[in-house]
């Protein structure tokens, strides 16, 4: 019998309801805290099921994992993944796609929170200033690229099209859909974002990705274009993004994910004030989180887990050399 090590204390991971879904397949138990029990787990676990693989085990600790063979955090991305220390014999999962939907909803409200200039007018309102003459944008009509077309950004797609918003979309495959005028990779990036009213963030923080977009991108974007991320921070060059935004008041960005935030960093901080630009709106990187977010995440992380201990193809398998 293959034992699944649980690691993360997520009230929502419940090892019973986990142990019925695998039944025949892997014993489940939770790592202890501390001791030599927590050793003797480590060395006999045959799959983990992880949160934060930086803070679940210490450095030293992963070189117990020799029989370990598969990893699923309960994570869409894997950057946070220390993957210099994982024995090279670990498969590591990610679940793509399952916080989709929330996360589609929150890009939504930003974009039509940006163009309709609701935090400043509530602002100006709260000083006692009534500017009924400030004029708003329209969406409809507008070009929306989507620059990481996975889970994430067909959950987009499938809010905006609607709306009359045309999509464009850029993933590493060049592969679109039926909402997409136009798909393509990276190689497309300058015409993509020179066509755009819009720009949203959702691909995955990898070597390839990291300050993507940079001074010269923002320049190819249009002055009063709206950008979201609900990526990763680093995606983005902090200093370009903030000197941008000094220099084109048009221009506008929704950051829900940020440089230096808590789950990876221990603290939230920024290097510049963008707080005080009337032309940033943000959010503590809380897009994925409703309600039933969690449990979601972890039904998709236990059924990839079943597929994979089955000996069945899983969905999310990371390519270390994207990371390293």
């Amino acid at each position: 019998m293959q034992k699944l090590l649980i690691t993360t204390m997520l009230e929502q991971v419940d090892p019973q309801a986990i142990q019925q879904t695998l039944a025949g397949l892997a014993e489940v138990v939770r790592l202890p805290e501390s001791g030599p029990q927590r050793q003797a787990a480590l060395e006999a676990a045959d799959a983990l099921l992880m949160l934060n693989p930086r803070t679940d085990i210490s450095p030293e600790e992963w070189q117990l994992l020799q029989r370990a063979r598969v990893i699923q955090v309960l994570t869409a991305g894997a950057d946070h993944v220390p993957f210099q220390l994982i024995p090279s014999q670990i498969a590591i999962y990610t679940i793509p796609g399952a916080y989709a939907e929330p996360m589609a909803e929150h890009v939504l409200a930003m974009i039509l929170a940006l163009a309709k200039h609701l935090l400043p007018q509530h602002n100006k309102l709260a000083r006692g200033e009534f500017d009924q003459q400030r004029l708003n944008k329209m969406v409809r009509g507008s070009v929306c690229a989507i620059i990481g077309y996975g889970g994430i950004g067909t959950a987009t797609a499938r809010l905006l099209h609607p709306m009359g918003i045309r999509i464009l979309a850029i993933n590493r495959h060049g592969r679109g859909d039926a909402l997409c005028e136009f798909a393509g990779t990276n190689a497309d990036l300058e015409t993509v974002l020179r066509r755009s009213d819009i720009v949203v963030l959702c691909c995955p923080l990898t070597k390839a990705t990291r300050g993507l977009i940079n001074a010269t991108a923002l320049n190819w974007m249009k002055p009063d274009a709206i950008l979201i991320n609900v990526a990763r921070g680093e995606i983005i060059d902090e200093a370009a993004l903030y000197r941008h935004l000094q220099t084109h008041p048009s221009f506008s960005v929704g950051i829900d994910a940020w440089w230096v935030e808590p789950f990876r960093a221990g603290s939230f901080r920024t290097s510049f004030p963008f707080f005080e630009l009337p032309n940033v709106l943000g959010s503590p990187h809380n897009s994925p989180m409703v309600p039933e977010s969690w449990q979601h995440a972890v039904r998709q992380a236990v059924d990839n887990l079943r597929c994979v201990l089955s000996g069945e193809m899983g969905r999310g398998l990371i390519d270390r050399l994207d990371y390293l």
